[in-house]
């Protein structure tokens, strides 16, 4: 079967190339902006966050065109989860390969309309190509040629191709409309998940991630005219005092062979009405990524004693924490991207751990084996002139069959 496939990419190269190419710069067409919803105002041309119906849309197109079926699967209407199914699924193994439709802003920068995409020496330029509209194009075309090359029952396991909702922005109210709906639902039941989400132009494959916590610490003041600042109790002061003991914390932790150590960042910080007014209050947000062995509490309790080393009084609450994440370097997933990519590529990837994050935490925190792994390079992410190269997007396509056919087969 994999001769099969590699034969068929072979003799017909340049009509994949073409396929993926074009999917790509479509859905990149297509504004699924996603912001907080704060933000929204700033987009005119938006009814809602992300609009991934907009490429869904497409990804349905295609699928109905391949006479792959599909389920949808949606929070609220015009924010779908599309997962398209091939295979017989009798052995139990079901590999999701999973990308999202929604998309940064496109910021400034830009050397052309980051909306209207380029291709230029190889390359193609827009927002979205990398992260994750083209790899999503190659998952799609890789399921139209397993379906093409094998047939609907040569795969004894299931063969999932995901476009997913809700990866770039998080709104305060925590509601998710992605992956974590999904997860929540028991609307996923993968045994694999790659999730290309990382650049690394396909050399490092994503095994472990850091936890992930959000605190907001709130220091409590008294207002006053700023004439008579003895009258008050400024909270800014207070902040400063606690800022300092913070920037000192080292946190206690055993180092992860992988993940290495915790960080923490204080990332924001707002205080203050006037200038003439002594502040009531002033609160920062922190930003601290855990290794294994750092619990909730551990974390909380370490920031609340914090408080209480300097004079005044301070709140401190948790608004978001994941657990970090860590899958073996020589499970079946992992040797799969390996063996294969010897083969195809010409080196093996490696696994590493990372401070950042994918929807792969998501997935193996409910128990389905995942790791980050795909084309493009790390530094084209999030910044302008986006961009991707055309062969990567091509030899992912084909590995994501090759892969396939080893798991399921």
């Amino acid at each position: 079967m994999k001769d099969s496939i590699k034969k068929y990419f072979r003799e017909n190269y340049k009509k994949i190339e073409e396929e993926i190419v074009n999917l790509t710069c479509e859905m990149v067409r297509e504004k699924t902006i996603n912001v907080i919803s704060e933000k929204l105002p700033e987009f005119p041309f938006l009814k809602f966050r992300g609009e991934e119906y907009r490429v869904g849309n497409i990804v349905k197109r295609e699928l109905e065109k391949y006479k792959i079926p599909y389920e949808e699967y949606s929070r609220m209407e015009g924010r779908p989860n599309i997962i398209g199914k091939i295979g017989k699924d009798e052995s139990g193994k079901r590999l999701l390969m999973a990308a999202h439709m929604d998309v940064v802003p496109a910021g400034d920068g830009w050397d052309t309309d980051p909306f209207d995409p380029v291709i230029k020496d190889g390359f193609i330029y827009g927002r979205g190509v990398l992260d994750d509209k083209g790899p999503l194009a190659s998952i799609l075309v890789a399921g139209k040629i397993l379906k093409e090359v094998l047939g609907d029952n040569a795969l004894s396991g299931e063969f999932q191709i995901a476009a997913l909702s809700d990866e770039e922005a998080e709104d305060p109210d925590g509601i998710d409309y992605g992956v974590k709906f999904l997860v929540e639902e028991n609307l996923i039941n993968a045994t694999f998940s790659i999730i290309p989400d990382i650049g690394e132009n396909m050399k490092r494959i994503d095994i472990a991630e850091k936890g992930r916590a959000v605190f907001k610490i709130t220091a409590i003041g008294k207002q006053a005219h700023g004439s008579t600042p003895e009258r008050g109790i400024n909270a800014i002061y207070k902040m400063a005092h606690l800022i300092n003991e913070i920037e000192k914390l080292k946190f206690k932790y055993e180092v992860s062979p992988t993940l290495g150590h915790p960080t923490l960042n204080l990332g924001e910080i707002h205080g203050g009405a006037a200038p003439n007014i002594v502040p009531g209050d002033c609160y920062i947000y922190i930003d601290i990524r855990s290794v294994p062995g750092m619990t909730k509490e551990y974390v909380f309790n370490t920031l609340k004693s914090l408080t209480q080393k300097v004079d005044g009084k301070f709140e401190v609450e948790l608004l978001s924490w994941n657990e970090p994440h860590e899958i073996s370097p020589d499970n079946d997933l992992v040797k799969a991207i390996q063996i294969n990519g010897k083969d195809v590529l010409g080196f093996e990837p490696e696994p590493f751990g990372m401070g950042g994050g994918t929807f792969a935490k998501t997935l193996n925190l409910a128990g389905i084996t995942s790791v980050g792994w795909g084309p493009g390079d790390d530094e084209a992410y999030h910044v302008a002139n986006e961009y991707v190269e055309i062969k990567q997007l091509v030899d992912f396509s084909l590995m994501t069959c090759l892969i396939a056919i080893d798991l399921l087969t």
